[in-house]
């Protein structure tokens, strides 16, 4: 009720010794609190604050254009509801490396359990996009460095996401990946490999916890758990699923009432206020303040 049970530092600590079990953890994009709710509910691993998703969500396209108030506030609604460790994306840090220890900073103050910075150059774009720039490693590395020796709990989970595959090839994307790790990164997101062999070969190179983005309509091939599982992937993101899915619903109900006039035609495709109201755990609410009002005051 009103705030996760678990504090910041115990999912932290959750989501390391997660990833020391070696089992795959599977976190979907989340645009809301309330949809970090049902991500928690059905079972899932984590919780993915996504760019991209947070971007489109303000009107904007994935291009750098959100700040850091944006993004560490989405992110702290977020992780504030769940009991599950939130991952959020930093896209470039917000700025040169002193920019990117205050980031992770505010992170830690704000209850993430990670993020993920990468390594192009602004305007950064969709990872699945063509003509992407990615900046000399020694700059990213410079970042990196920055971001571990600013990090105070060392249970923040400190990830670096690699553009080059598209760029430069899939060697330079592992280089790039080792030069990385070097600098204090604790995992690494090779971006838009595209199919089951680069994955394969990325693993092969290295040997740290590693991320695969499953997002639709991009240049990787999707790849089931069963596969990432197989080749010994850590995280799988799938990190705007749940927002593609709610605007289809919504556009598609929204046309049907400006078309038909009412939405009784709809309802069946709708949550129903039974299910808001349990998913929100109002019954908790409910009780805890019959238990604060108890008494009557006087005239």
């Amino acid at each position: 009720m009103l705030h996760a049970r678990l504090t910041s530092s115990e999912k932290r600590r959750s989501l390391r010794s997660a990833l020391a079990s070696g089992e795959l953890l599977r976190f979907p994009g989340s645009f809301s609190p309330l949809v970090s709710l049902l991500i928690e509910r059905i079972g899932f691993e984590g919780i993915y604050v996504s760019g991209a998703v947070l971007s489109a969500d303000l009107g904007l396209p994935d291009v750098g254009l959100t700040t850091l108030s944006e993004v560490s506030r989405r992110g702290h609604e977020i992780a504030r509801v769940s009991n599950l460790p939130a991952i959020v994306d930093v896209d470039t840090g917000f700025g040169e490396p002193l920019n990117v220890a205050r980031t992770i900073q505010v992170l830690e103050d704000l209850g993430l359990a990670g993020c993920h910075l990468e390594d192009q150059r602004n305007p950064k774009r969709c990872g699945h996009l063509d003509h992407k720039q990615i900046v000399p490693v020694e700059e990213m590395t410079r970042k990196i460095r920055a971001a571990a020796d600013a990090r105070r709990d060392p249970d923040f989970l400190l990830i670096a996401r690699t553009d080059a595959a598209a760029m430069e090839g899939i060697d330079a994307a592992i280089e790039r990946g080792h030069r990385y790790i070097e600098a204090g990164a604790d995992a690494l997101f090779p971006e838009a490999l595209r199919d089951r062999r680069e994955f394969e070969r990325y693993r092969e190179a290295v040997d740290v916890p590693l991320i695969a983005n499953m997002t639709e309509f991009g240049k990787s091939e999707l790849l089931p758990v069963s596969t990432l599982r197989e080749l010994e992937y850590n995280i799988v993101l799938y990190p705007v699923s749940a927002l593609r899915l709610a605007m289809f619903a919504v556009e598609s109900g929204l046309r049907r009432i400006a078309d038909e006039g009412t939405q009784v035609g709809l309802i069946g495709a709708m949550q129903t206020r039974r299910d808001l109201y349990a998913l929100l755990d109002y019954e908790a609410y409910t009780a805890f303040d019959r238990d604060l009002f108890d008494f009557s005051t006087p005239e």
